[in-house]
């Protein structure tokens, strides 16, 4: 099966230049709907409308992995997901419970490139 991979000009803080890091959007996409989404993607019906939105979350999550690559700390990433929501999505001022999915999003996109880096 075919994974689009996106080979992104991210680097983490003090690395070489040359080290470019392979970011898999598909597990991108999957932390997004498993512990943000907050306009519900994950609870659409209509798979084939999904699967067409789902570069929705793709920017914020790709600009959330280069924010850890770069050494912003989760809780810095999780208020920049709390911004795009706010200002963004319109959604409002993040109640608690949605601050807790940001945090536990970049937490998890933290973990993630951590075992990904380990296998290079």
């Amino acid at each position: 099966m075919f994974r689009p991979v996106v080979s992104a000009s991210f680097f983490k803080k003090g690395c070489d230049m040359s080290e470019h890091i392979k970011i898999d959007i598909d597990a991108l996409r999957k932390i997004g709907w498993d512990h943000w989404d907050p306009i519900r993607m994950r609870q659409l019906d209509d798979s084939a409308w999904r699967n067409n939105a789902a570069d929705e979350y793709d920017t914020y999550l790709l600009q959330a992995a280069n924010m850890i690559l770069q050494g912003a700390t989760c809780e810095t990433v999780a208020a920049y997901l709390d911004d795009i929501i706010s200002g963004s999505m319109a959604l409002g001022p993040p109640s608690e419970a949605v601050h807790h999915a940001s945090l536990l999003t970049a937490e998890t996109i933290s973990a993630y490139l951590q075992v990904d880096r380990a296998s290079f």
